[in-house]
């Protein structure tokens, strides 16, 4: 796998992410783009699941807030920009809150 397929399947699914992790570790040499799309996913994967995780308790206990379920929309679109810095082979964060994750995760070094 070059680093251009690692970057872009660090974003699909936690077992996508996992999988670029280990063939990351396989490379002949330390890639940068590799190592920043992994945290990049890694950050977004948690992120969401906390998100999803807050509204499931808040829109069960306040049915009226059920709109807020729209920002599982905003999150797709994020994860869409994600993965086309990944393909477009960029280190740009993802719009918002990808600057969260940078230099976050040590021990992906």
């Amino acid at each position: 796998m070059n680093s251009k397929t690692i970057s872009i399947l660090s974003y699909v699914t936690i077992i996508g992410w996992i999988i670029a992790y280990v063939k990351s570790k396989d490379l002949s040499t330390k890639n940068d783009l590799a190592h920043y799309h992994l945290e990049q996913g890694l950050g977004f994967f948690l992120l969401t699941v906390v998100v999803n995780i807050i509204l499931s308790i808040t829109v069960s206990i306040l049915p009226v807030l059920s709109f807020l379920n729209y920002i599982g929309l905003i999150l797709l679109i994020l994860w869409v920009f994600g993965i086309i810095n990944a393909a477009n082979e960029q280190r740009k964060p993802i719009p918002v809150i990808g600057k969260l994750f940078e230099n976050k995760f040590g021990f992906l070094e």
